[in-house]
């Protein structure tokens, strides 16, 4: 990636080991319940198929895509349901799995809408946080790793659709993206 990265922020290993605890915690809470996980697509699809791995639980998976970002670095506040879920969440016990919680406005109205399908219960995980950038308060019930208000890639998360490849997350050199 030559120049385009400024730093590894969490390393494969630390990602791989937070992922087991996270997994761990699930499995616990949800034990002898018919869990179903949903992926917010694009993003959480490494966080997703590495926790789903994890789980030593039976899981349904399904994904949902929404948008709120564009081509840009910054939420616009509009969320568009791009692809919504195959799945009749009714009755079901859901866990939102996301890759990271910025302003957190997306994820909000995410929650809203699956609430309003009547799940048995709803809650979320997601592998990054960043509280400095939270714009709305949400109950995240299990949070990987905490992280500055930079922007970040790798790990499923992308600047114009580049960089999710990476197997960590690291911090984008701002000549990349004008910042």
């Amino acid at each position: 990636m030559g120049t385009d990265l400024e730093k590894v922020l969490i390393t494969k290993e630390e990602i791989d080991a937070k992922l087991v605890q996270l997994a761990a915690k699930i499995d616990k809470d949800y034990e002898g319940k018919d869990l179903l996980i949903v992926g917010v697509l694009k993003g959480a699809v490494m966080v997703m198929a590495d926790l789903a791995r994890a789980l030593s639980s039976n899981v349904t998976m399904d994904w949902m895509a929404v948008s709120s970002y564009g081509a840009g670095t910054k939420s616009s506040g509009v969320v568009r349901i791009l692809k919504d879920l195959d799945t009749d969440i009714a009755g079901r016990d859901v866990l939102i799995v996301e890759d990271i919680i910025d302003s957190g406005l997306t994820l909000s109205w995410l929650i809203s809408n699956l609430g309003s399908r009547r799940p048995a219960s709803l809650e979320v995980c997601t592998l990054l946080r960043k509280p400095e950038a939270a714009k709305v308060e949400i109950d995240v019930k299990y949070t990987g790793f905490d992280i500055p208000n930079e922007f970040v890639v790798g790990y499923g998360l992308d600047f114009s659709e580049k960089y999710r490849n990476l197997p960590f997350v690291g911090t984008l050199a701002p000549h990349v993206y004008g910042g």
